[in-house]
């Protein structure tokens, strides 16, 4: 057991004049299953890439460990799975391989294809049974779970569980909760480190929000008491001191004293005003406002949006899914689950007009109205306003969305293409919000999408009830909004 301990750390980027960590201090223990969590552009990555040493820095990272991360970077994916791993970890014993993938559920047969014709969630697994091959290396593991499936969530989640001494960026509560003991949160003002799962940190959290929340509004009342009390001991005192004028020398020291006295009295409530107005500007700092969002549903006037009959999917002679039977009525929201490849995203882009080869029965409502989140955000690329034209959607409500995501003014002005991926992934949700729509189809819409703002879709879609087709692995969204769940 070691430590990491972060002195005085301070960092931006180049040519950038706002720091992303400013004399930040702590310390983490080499034995701990560190969960990482705080909102998109908050510099969880930037903080990876920092312990790789790829950044210059100021302050000290001090560690006796050696770092590795994950993702590794594949730059040749049709190369044999076998070559891949070894080029990663050479001196690998392939015995002690044999076991990673077992424990991951993993069949050794896949180290024999070539890697891009695995799954994303097999490449996935193969590359963390890699990962954790590596001995005194401290892990950086950096969202491992956009690519998996729910079941291969938990596989990976009680794989995890067994280890230790990793620092794990994820956005999944249930995901979170499952494999580690503490938690490193980026909050507004600070970094802090609690022991515990997600759940506990986000109750304290709760906990503390409502403390300061309370407390703030109890200085406000008495911050106003005060200044009004020692308004009126100024004025009191004042015009005491305009009455010893025309009065006899006695009375004139006497009333002298009694007005210095109450203007005494007066400057000790403004201390103590001042006193209660610094310990209010020490509160709130760290709470994370987050503004309600609206969709723009549009109503249609039957109840069968779409539906299924037996449905077989095919890209050209290879058939991807099969008798898929699925209905939509208005007003439902309906989770397609399944395993990586068995055609959920194939699915959405038949329904949503993509020239998908098909048999069986498909209908759909004529002239719906259907607003898409894609998984891929590669298209994305110039400015924003531009992308607003070409979707043809109002920039005005467009950015207004946006920053409830809390996605920063400085972005606005950034070519897409250099924007992280949660923050891609939220200009696809804000897209699909400023549209109107009789129905919404989104696959895997919180890839990358930070807690708090999932929190905040699910709040708006409870609060709408949009007709609503999607995808997602994430547990707890998927309990909290759905209404049905087909199974592929």
């Amino acid at each position: 057991m070691s430590q990491i301990k972060i002195q005085n750390l301070t960092f931006c980027y180049e040519g950038s004049f706002d720091n992303i960590f400013e004399n930040v201090s702590f310390v983490i223990d080499t034995d701990w299953k560190l969960g990482f969590t705080g909102r998109n552009g908050r510099g969880k990555t930037t903080f990876l890439n920092l312990l790789m040493g790829k950044y210059s820095y100021s302050g000290s990272i001090v560690a006796d460990c050696s770092f590795d991360y994950f993702p590794y970077v594949i730059p040749d994916k049709t190369k044999m799975t076998i070559e891949i791993v070894e080029e990663i970890h050479p001196d690998y014993l392939y015995w002690e391989l044999s076991r990673e993938l077992h424990l991951l559920d993993v069949d050794e047969e896949l180290l024999y294809r070539p890697f891009h014709t695995l799954s994303g969630g097999e490449q996935i697994k193969v590359l963390l049974a890699v990962l954790f091959l590596k001995e005194n290396a401290f892990l950086l593991i950096d969202e491992p779970t956009n690519h998996l499936d729910t079941e291969g969530r938990k596989k990976v989640a009680a794989y995890l569980n067994r280890k230790k001494g990793f620092i794990l960026v994820s956005h999944d509560r249930h995901f979170l909760d499952a494999c580690v003991d503490h938690v490193l949160s980026i909050n507004k003002a600070n970094i802090e480190i609690q022991k515990g799962n997600f759940t506990s940190w986000y109750q304290n959290k709760q906990l503390q929000d409502r403390y300061e929340i309370e407390k703030n509004e109890k200085l406000k009342k008495e911050i106003k008491r005060l200044t009004q009390t020692a308004r009126e001991k100024s004025n009191w005192s004042d015009r005491v001191e305009a009455t010893k004028i025309g009065t006899h020398q006695g009375d004139r020291g006497r009333i002298g004293h009694l007005a210095a006295k109450m203007m005494k009295r007066s400057k000790a409530i403004e201390v103590r005003k001042e006193r209660q107005i610094d310990e209010k500007t020490k509160l709130l700092k760290n709470i994370e406002t987050t503004e309600n969002l609206k969709i723009h549903g549009l109503s249609y006037h039957a109840d069968r949006l779409a539906e299924l009959k037996d449905v077989c999917c095919f890209y050209g002679q290879k058939q991807v899914c099969s008798h898929v039977s699925l209905l939509v009525r208005q007003g439902e929201r309906i989770n397609i689950s399944g395993k990586n490849g068995c055609g959920k995203s194939t699915v959405l882009k038949l329904i949503c007009g993509e020239d998908i080869g098909y048999i069986g029965e498909f209908y759909k409502a004529p002239n719906l109205k259907i607003s898409y989140v894609s998984q891929d955000t590669s298209d994305l690329k110039g400015s924003l306003d531009d992308y607003a034209r070409c979707c043809n959607i109002d920039g005005t409500l467009f950015r207004s969305i946006l920053r409830k995501l809390d996605f920063a003014r400085v972005q606005f002005e950034k070519d897409l293409l250099s924007l992280s991926e949660g923050q891609k992934k939220k200009i696809l949700i804000a897209r699909s919000l400023s549209s109107q729509a009789h129905l919404y189809v989104w696959d895997e819409p919180l890839n990358f999408i930070d807690v708090f703002s999932r929190m905040q879709i699910e709040e708006l879609i409870l609060a709408y009830r949009p007709t609503l087709l999607f995808v997602e692995h994430d547990e707890a969204f998927c309990e909290n909004i759905a209404t049905g769940k087909i199974n592929l």
